[in-house]
């Protein structure tokens, strides 16, 4: 969650098919295998994250040791449990008052925004809230943590350049531009990252209309040879043509628009990288194919599994499983230390760093593991689901179509629209709307699908059981608000190769 202030930059798509039998059972085994690897990395990592560093933020692997990098959370515990931390809401909110209605990059959680804090903020920091700020909104009732984070987005798309292009870092004071380079990569990711995740969990049509938007700018300015550049904001003339390992995050992002075939060639150029060194560099200059002076650390970062995981479950294509298995013998050999797992400082010669960072047990393990264990419920296309029964239908949870954030922690659709807490007006319309559905079915001789119990005696029981005696005054009454549950599953709403939005019919 910390992350989301310095995002450097994730739904599951629903597999598509693609997966062969056979090749299935005779991988099997092997992938059972480098599941198991994987699992004994996560477990050496955090087993000495817990020995040596807990409470700091990041394990030093190199002297057994521990570091605060991120203001003494227990980063790397966060993380690695997944937990999404919500502490002092309101406080979050302060970010976001300002001129534009862009937030501050760094908040204080005890003392909100800083007097001296400077107010030019990164893209990806300004674009990135609002999977976890529509999940509080939704799940605590206050509209005003949605609110926000869709007047950060307008904001955003309201800056754009004329070619329709956003650069890196924004005055969130005067809406002016400081740094001009516009790309996919670091200080602009999770921001095109968010647009893609946001219209899927919200079904936001409008959210995902920007992002086409923006993709085609981007292939008409950056894209070259299945390579993407940085350019210069306003003119689209190269400013810097280097790969960036934050950029391998866009196939998978693509897998999740249906855009397979442009993000395999793409996906293909960034492994020549990899396999190029055993690691990704942090830059690496496309016209010299070689590392970026003072940028060819490899801090294990997630990106290109990411991207892998996606594509795989996308297509079945065994090259992505190769690729896992190199990543996973490639940290192994280069970068296990007794301690755990360490930074590479220079792929180069594989000189280490000493440090873990957070990221690698929340992101890079995780998602190895995912792409190897294709049955995992994270990958659950819909045909198992668990139900919640209410008074208003049966809830449907569990059903698949995961989307992950931009540090890899999993939200259930399901359940943000499952679990919604709704003002009290709504439910009194709710509950008319239900009795008339129920009578409108009786009278036609039919019994509507999950309104199980639902008729009209039965809705009045349970009006009269939370609304007290005189059911008349069921407003005077205070009431809890049960579960707004969709009657059907929800999976079949989600992506499925680019195919976005349910038929409103």
């Amino acid at each position: 969650m910390f992350g989301i202030f310095y995002t450097a930059c994730f739904c599951i798509v629903i597999g598509a098919g693609g997966h062969n039998a056979k090749g299935k059972e005779m991988q099997a085994e092997e992938m059972a295998q480098y599941r198991q690897r994987v699992k004994d990395m996560f477990y050496h990592a955090y087993n000495n994250y817990l020995e040596n560093a807990f409470p700091y933020d990041e394990l030093r692997p190199l002297t057994c040791d521990g570091q605060d990098t991120w203001g003494s959370f227990s980063l790397t515990l966060i993380d690695a449990l997944d937990t999404l931390l919500v502490e002092k809401q309101g406080t979050f909110v302060k970010a976001f008052q300002t001129s534009t209605g862009m937030p501050y990059g760094t908040v204080n959680l005890m003392n909100g925004v800083n007097p001296t804090e400077t107010p030019v903020t990164c893209t990806a920091g300004i674009g990135t809230f609002i999977l976890e700020f529509a999940t509080l909104s939704h799940l605590t009732g206050d509209p005003v943590f949605e609110e926000v984070a869709r007047k950060a987005l307008d904001a955003l798309w309201n800056s754009r350049s004329d070619i329709g292009l956003v650069g890196n870092h924004i005055d969130v004071e005067t809406s002016k531009w400081v740094a001009q380079d516009a790309g996919i990569g670091a200080g602009i990711d999770s921001y095109f990252e968010y647009l893609v995740k946001g219209a899927i969990l919200l079904q936001d049509e409008k959210l995902m209309s920007s992002f086409l938007d923006y993709e085609k700018v981007i292939k008409n300015y950056t894209k070259f040879d299945d390579w993407y550049v940085w350019v210069q904001m306003y003119k689209g003339t190269v400013s810097m043509p280097v790969f960036q390992s934050l950029d391998a995050f866009w196939p998978g992002l693509q897998s999740l628009i249906g855009d397979i075939n442009n993000a395999m060639k793409t996906f293909h150029n960034y492994y020549q990288v990899w396999k190029q060194y055993g690691g990704l560099p942090e830059f690496y200059s496309i016209p010299q194919g070689s590392t970026v002076d003072k940028r060819e650390g490899y801090p294990l970062r997630p990106e290109l599994v990411e991207s892998a995981m996606y594509l795989y479950r996308a297509t079945g294509d065994p090259t992505l499983l190769e690729m896992g298995r190199d990543v996973i013998e490639a940290i192994e050999k280069i970068s296990r230390v007794d301690c755990g797992f360490a930074t590479v400082r220079d792929l180069r010669d594989h000189k280490l760093d000493n440090r873990m960072e957070s990221f690698f047990l929340a992101e890079t393990v995780k998602y190895l593991y995912l792409l190897f264990d294709p049955d995992n419920f994270l990958h659950n296309d819909g045909s198992t689901f668990r139900t919640v029964t209410t008074p208003y239908g049966e809830c449907i949870l569990g059903a698949g179509g995961y989307l992950f954030n931009t540090e890899a922690h999993p939200i259930d659709p399901a359940a943000l629209h499952c679990c919604s807490q709704h003002k009290e007006e709504r439910w009194e319309v709710e509950g008319l709307m239900q009795d008339f559905r129920a009578t409108h079915y009786a009278r036609m001789g039919l019994h509507a699908a999950g309104a199980s119990d639902q008729t009209p005696q039965y809705n009045q029981k349970i009006r009269a059981t939370h609304g007290g005696k005189n059911t008349n005054k069921r407003r005077n009454n205070k009431r809890i608000p049960m579960l707004s549950c969709p009657h059907q599953h929800f999976s079949w709403k989600l992506a499925v190769l680019g195919q976005v939005f349910a038929d409103s019919s």
